[in-house]
């Protein structure tokens, strides 16, 4: 049996190759488990991943629509965005969720925390269920051009199974909340 907690590989050099405000690109030559030369590249993003699922007392939910440049696609999808390291994510998911819908909650719950694609980037993500809603102004950044749409949280659900979402966190945050729903949990 592998020992769990030893890391096997080893980095000889690491070199960063491209950085913005958001993100940082490095290369990493390394010596492999087996020992051997490779090369490995890392996205390391320099904020938290912040999701917000919220849902009314009607288990209603909002999703935020937006064209997403990397996959050259329009997806719908929680309001989510980044947070600062240092900063209490909480803080991050009630300015995304006001940001992004105009919504404020009165109430937060964690759902989880993840990973995003663990084999190229270190991002890490903390998703947020957010409940006792009311509605005010949406305060979107200048690079968002954002559709919002509340439905019921049964159609996002859907939504996910038809393959319609397709953005990690939102499939998760929703697929989590529907177990919740369905254990009597929510």
């Amino acid at each position: 049996m592998k020992n769990e907690q030893k890391n096997p590989w080893t980095t000889l050099q690491t070199e960063v190759k491209f950085e913005t405000p958001w993100i940082s690109v490095s290369k990493h030559d390394v010596l492999n488990p087996a020992g051997k030369p490779g090369l490995y590249g890392l996205i390391h993003f320099k904020n938290l991943a912040i999701g917000v699922l919220p849902l009314d007392e009607n288990l209603n939910t909002w999703l935020v629509g937006q064209w997403r440049y990397p996959l050259n696609t329009y997806s719908w999808e929680i309001p989510e965005g980044g947070g600062p390291h240092n900063q209490d994510p909480l803080v991050s998911a009630e300015r995304e969720l006001k940001e992004e819908t105009g919504l404020i909650a009165g109430n937060y719950r964690e759902l989880c925390r993840m990973h995003t694609s663990n084999s190229a980037t270190d991002e890490y993500a903390i998703l947020y269920i957010a409940r006792d809603l009311r509605q005010e102004e949406a305060e979107p950044e200048e690079s968002e051009d954002l559709q919002v749409k509340q439905l019921p949280f049964e159609e996002a659900y859907h939504m996910v199974m038809r393959g319609e979402i397709t953005d990690s966190l939102s499939m998760v945050a929703i697929l989590k909340t529907k177990l919740l729903i369905e254990k009597g949990e929510l």
